[in-house]
């Protein structure tokens, strides 16, 4: 599937998905976060809190977009992120195109909100290190 998307929709200097099959350490997972334009959380029950919270708490820049199945606890929680049914393939695929498309302001202002909330309620009870 990977191959099919990256030649459909990539170019000479362009590759839409890289699928990195392999264990990685946290440093690098940061690293491929901090790169993402988009975080994709499609669980189909819930799951999958930690690694959008991560996806966050990555994001110093304070860009990318967070896009959250409906059935992820953190969905309730991360108001700012763009929530979907992972079920409804056309409405996911327009949150997908609207994340890609998202101004660098409406992003920023997103990511900050989100920042907060991830900051304040962390595994200590206390502020994070967002």
């Amino acid at each position: 599937m990977v191959d099919r998307v990256n030649q459909r929709f990539g170019t000479d200097s362009y590759t839409p998905v890289i699928l990195r099959r392999a264990h990685h350490e946290p440093p690098d997972v940061f690293t491929f976060m901090r790169a993402a334009d988009v975080c994709y959380v499609s669980s189909l029950h819930d799951g999958m809190n930690l690694v959008a919270k991560e996806f966050i708490a990555a994001r110093d820049d304070e860009r990318g977009v967070l896009v959250l199945s409906s059935f992820t606890g953190a969905s309730r929680e991360l108001t700012e992120a763009l929530v979907v049914n992972p079920y409804d393939i056309e409405r996911a695929a327009e949150a997908l195109a609207v994340a890609l498309r998202m101004s660098p302001d409406e992003q920023r202002a997103r990511m900050r909100s989100m920042r907060a909330q991830v900051a304040h309620f962390n595994v200590t009870g206390g502020p994070a290190g967002c």
